[in-house]
């Protein structure tokens, strides 16, 4: 298992770059609660990276993520990578024991959030984004209404956080690699979107409604 290998795979399964974005901006959360729990960041990456890459083939709830975790098994990856990813979505049932399977949860519904908060901003740039506009965002229900507030609370809950803290490692890690996710300004300025073309959307969490 290597992160190569998981990106081809990402990009194999998933042709939407609102999807993909959305993958790499929740291996940039799960690599930063990796470091600052002094866990494998490449093992958590990739639990991020690849939670949701099975999505767009198979959307409905019977089958995401288990299809997803099905083809992981094949290629040989641990199981406990597998386990986050099944345990990411609720309707799976498969419990959260780790501190993998807690962080995954609390940081896909959030990192899609902390996406379209940037994206709405003028300069649509991570370096914009503060924990109070995201709590603003947060109280307008009509904002990102997919996303789920209660999923986001739980999360940082499930990590022993205050919420307020939850964001803002969420927004520290994002903007980490804000180049990656086109979310550097680069959009506002018109050079482009990164990697894929297209403007990344909210997410797959927050904009489509995967789990």
């Amino acid at each position: 298992m290597n992160r190569a290998d998981a990106f081809a795979l990402l990009c194999e399964y998933t042709q939407s770059d609102s999807l993909r974005k959305h993958g790499l901006a929740v291996e940039a959360a799960m690599s930063g609660y990796a470091r600052r729990f002094g866990e494998d960041e490449e093992k958590w990456g990739i639990a991020g990276l690849l939670h949701d890459f099975d999505y767009e083939r198979w959307p409905a709830p019977a089958d995401h993520p288990r299809r997803g975790s099905e083809i992981l098994a094949e290629k040989g990856y641990p199981e406990d990578v597998r386990t986050a990813i099944l345990g990411h979505a609720d309707h799976s049932g498969v419990p959260r024991t780790t501190r993998m399977d807690h962080a995954l949860f609390a940081v896909d519904e959030l990192s899609g959030f902390v996406t379209a908060v940037t994206l709405v901003r003028p300069s649509k740039s991570l370096a914009d984004v503060t924990v109070s506009s995201v709590r603003k965002k947060l109280k307008d229900r009509a904002f990102a209404r997919n996303v789920s507030r209660d999923d986001i609370t739980r999360g940082a809950a499930e990590l022993g956080l205050e919420l307020d803290a939850h964001i803002a490692n969420v927004i520290a890690a994002l903007q980490g690699a804000a180049k990656e996710l086109g979310l550097d300004g680069s959009l506002a300025a018109g050079t482009g979107a990164g990697p894929g073309g297209g403007a990344p959307g909210a997410g797959g969490g927050a904009g489509d409604g995967a789990g």
